[in-house]
């Protein structure tokens, strides 16, 4: 069964076959690290509490911080807070009318991309001491 909009142009609804811009996927994955920074807060601001509460429990955020399990949370918490900055970054660019044709968003998006992956992998680097 085929299905057309109102133009009589084909529509086509499969998503494994529909083939996205660079730019779209830099925009959706803006908007999924938007969504896992809202989550995080909630981790990042039980830890500031716990932190808050007495020395000892500073102590213990400290030793929690300093396990692997929890290097690799805060990993978590801090690869989509990088991309996210990155492409808000990206955002404030285009507002002043810098790279807003197509090809400078194509630009854009894969600058961000490879800003990014390079960042985390430094953020990594600098959590596990490698």
């Amino acid at each position: 069964m085929k299905i057309s909009s109102v133009n009589g142009r084909p529509v086509n609804l499969d998503i494994k076959t529909i083939e996205l811009p660079i730019t779209a996927y830099a925009s959706i994955l803006h908007r999924v690290t938007g969504i896992l920074l809202c989550a995080s807060v909630l981790v990042l601001v039980w830890l500031l509490q716990k932190s808050l509460t007495s020395e000892a429990d500073f102590l213990q955020v400290q030793q929690m911080l300093s396990s692997s399990f929890m290097k690799f949370l805060m990993f978590l918490i801090l690869a989509p807070f990088i991309y996210h900055l990155v492409a808000g970054v990206r955002h404030l660019v285009m507002d002043v009318g810098i790279g807003e044709s197509l090809e400078g968003g194509q630009l854009g998006a894969k600058i961000v991309f490879a800003a990014s992956a390079v960042l985390i992998l430094l953020t990594g680097v600098w959590l596990w001491g490698v």
